[in-house]
């Protein structure tokens, strides 16, 4: 039997937060002890369970298709708490249309689901996911990745680690069209990778009322790092690209021509089909530069929303040495709990492994959360989007090694950022002031700035 090790993480300014204590309280399944399925509890025959033998409940999405300004499309795969409930649509087959299945009146929650890599609306534990929460009074809709969910590349645009772009524009539709159904999210794996850096990006700004994030790799750099350290992580490794090339050959003629298809063919590891396509279509100047740019640790501190982070401490795939303990505990919309056991993205219990405790507990959250006054509401933005960084690779986040072995991601973008938006007749300026200034991001969002003006810290 595993205990669950629930850490509750409160701005040190902050003795007691009103909400971690209102939400929390009612939140039985955070607070219970998680048993893992005795046949399958360690965290490789986890994660191997849930890739080759997982079982979902049979039935078909309502397709829409939804274009973005660029010119891509993106699958939304929807469950309606309707569909279940009815009973009408638990044989699988090809998607429904969506056919105005929603009134613009409704007000059924709607929460937006965002797969982790390569995984689309039918991979098993999304529809466990999507299945259970529609069974509890919620409207899911799988935001499928672009090229993902059986639909093709539009654009010369392709989704990366750190691409919110859609995320951010599936989120604005759903509020405009359905503005009386409050909006939620759920992120996977690099889905939750991308969700957490969207909603540090667009800060109070968002129309997402509460998130979750589940198995969160936070920080790409250490995660790159890590996989490639032993012989199991190394069989991931080599498992995730197997998945990356099964996505690049969909596309085929695309990447030939955008960017290295040789290369792609030929990757061995994450790292080097990151080098060969991702780098290239996304304009990346390396591979460490692409990591440090789409990493969502360093996006914590803006996060305005309630947030549940759900990571294990065993997840043979995404490391607890990623896990940004202190930027969470500095800012008190985040909850963050670490099971000591889990794996990834699996969390099986029962004899039969017919349940994951995930599913549970995100469900449980984010009911308590939605009847309660704690939802966030958008406020108009005064201040715009926060942004990585375009310019060279020395300006993005260097690492903290701290004396536990913990490695946590540490920042001096506010201070460039800054100096960006002030024109030349304020640099002066800003440069004297620079060490207060610095000395105020610190202490605001528990981060080691680094003095970038100084050549010997470049």
């Amino acid at each position: 039997m595993f205990s669950l090790n629930l850490k509750a993480l409160l701005s040190p300014t902050t003795p007691s937060s009103p909400f971690c204590n209102a939400i929390l309280s009612n939140c039985k399944i955070l607070h219970s002890r998680f048993v893992a399925t005795p046949w399958i509890s360690s965290p490789h025959f986890q994660t191997a369970f849930l890739q080759f033998w997982g079982r979902s409940p049979g039935f078909s999405y309502r397709r829409q298709l939804f274009h973005t300004s660029d010119g891509g499309t993106i699958a939304l795969d929807w469950l309606m708490n309707a569909d279940v409930s009815g009973g009408a649509f638990h044989i699988n087959g090809a998607s429904l249309p969506m056919n105005n299945s929603i009134s613009q009146d409704e007000t059924t929650p709607i929460v937006i689901v965002v797969p982790g890599l390569a995984s689309s609306s039918t991979s098993h534990y999304l529809k466990n996911l999507a299945f259970n929460m529609a069974k509890h009074r919620w409207n899911v809709v799988v935001s499928n990745h672009r090229g993902l969910g059986g639909v093709s590349i539009t654009s010369d645009c392709f989704y990366n680690a750190g691409w919110t772009e859609d995320l951010r524009a599936v989120a604005n539709y759903l509020h405009d069209k359905y503005p009386k159904a409050p909006l939620f999210a759920i992120g996977t794996s690099i889905g939750a990778n991308i969700l957490v850096k969207y909603l540090g990006e667009d800060g109070e700004g968002t129309p997402i009322a509460g998130a979750v994030a589940v198995c969160n790799p936070w920080d790409l750099l250490i995660g790159d790092r890590f996989i490639c350290r032993g012989l199991l992580q190394r069989i991931y490794d080599k498992a995730l690209t197997i998945g990356l090339q099964g996505y690049a050959h969909l596309h085929e003629p695309l990447y030939t021509r955008l960017a290295n298809w040789e290369g792609i063919k030929t990757a061995r590891c994450i790292r080097d089909y990151d080098n060969h396509a991702t780098c290239p279509v996304g304009k990346f100047e390396t591979v460490d530069t692409y990591y440090r740019r789409c990493s969502s640790a360093a996006y914590v501190g803006n996060v305005s929303v309630p947030l549940l982070c759900i990571s294990a401490l065993d997840d043979p795939v995404c490391t607890r040495e990623a896990i940004p303990w202190d930027e969470c505990r500095a800012n008190p919309n985040i909850v963050l709990a670490t099971p000591q056991h889990g794996g990834h993205l699996a969390f099986f219990e029962g004899l039969t492994a017919s349940t994951s405790w995930w599913i549970r507990a995100v469900d449980e959250f984010l009911d308590v959360l939605r009847c309660s006054p704690y939802i966030h509401v958008q406020k108009k933005q005064t201040s715009g989007q926060l942004s990585a960084l375009d310019s060279s690779i020395d300006q993005y986040p260097c690492l903290h090694g701290a004396e536990d072995g913990i490695v946590t991601a540490a920042s001096g973008i506010e201070d460039i950022k800054k100096l960006q938006m002030l024109g030349e007749e304020k640099t002066a300026e800003m440069l004297s002031n620079a060490e207060q200034e610095k000395h105020f991001t610190g202490a605001k969002f528990g981060f080691r700035v680094r003095d970038l003006s100084n050549p010997r810290n470049s």
